[in-house]
């Protein structure tokens, strides 16, 4: 699922989050990539760690958000965080302590993520609901991971 923010959505994160450098970090490449979720992620990416090894049927973006789901669909400490801005969509607070609370679940799993990369995915996350990231975006039951004949 390609996600873009419009700019009114970039807008009004960009005000919540002002004080949030790494935010405003990430707002900016949203804004260079027309609020493109995916390629501000790539652009974050390769600035914090270097160009990622391709794959030709994967996506850094995909792998990313396959592992974050895994941890965060079933947290429901972020899950009720979560929960808890979107009652309150103004508050600078929560939505930094959801960037927060990203970066920290992601690395106590093994994936280290920089807050910028982190305000992209919960803004990502954000557009397009938890349940929908949690179900829809997964890849189709069934598919065992192989490549279909001929790849």
């Amino acid at each position: 699922m390609d996600a873009q923010l419009s700019l009114t959505e970039m807008s009004v994160a960009r005000e919540i989050l002002q004080d949030y450098d790494p935010a405003q970090h990430a707002l900016n490449h949203l804004e260079k990539h027309n609020g493109k979720v995916e390629g501000a992620f790539e652009d974050l990416w390769i600035e914090k760690n270097g160009q990622p090894f391709r794959q030709q049927s994967k996506s850094l973006w995909e792998v990313t958000l396959k592992v974050l789901r895994e941890e965060v669909c079933g947290n429901d400490g972020f899950r009720g965080q979560l929960k808890e801005y979107t009652k309150n969509p103004g508050s600078s607070p929560l939505l930094t302590g959801l960037i927060i609370s990203l970066v920290g679940l992601a690395a106590t799993h093994g994936l280290p993520i920089d807050p910028a990369i982190a305000t992209v995915i919960i803004l990502y996350i954000l557009k397009i609901g938890l349940n929908i990231f949690c179900e829809y975006t997964e890849p189709p039951v069934g598919n065992s991971g192989t490549l279909p004949p001929g790849n």
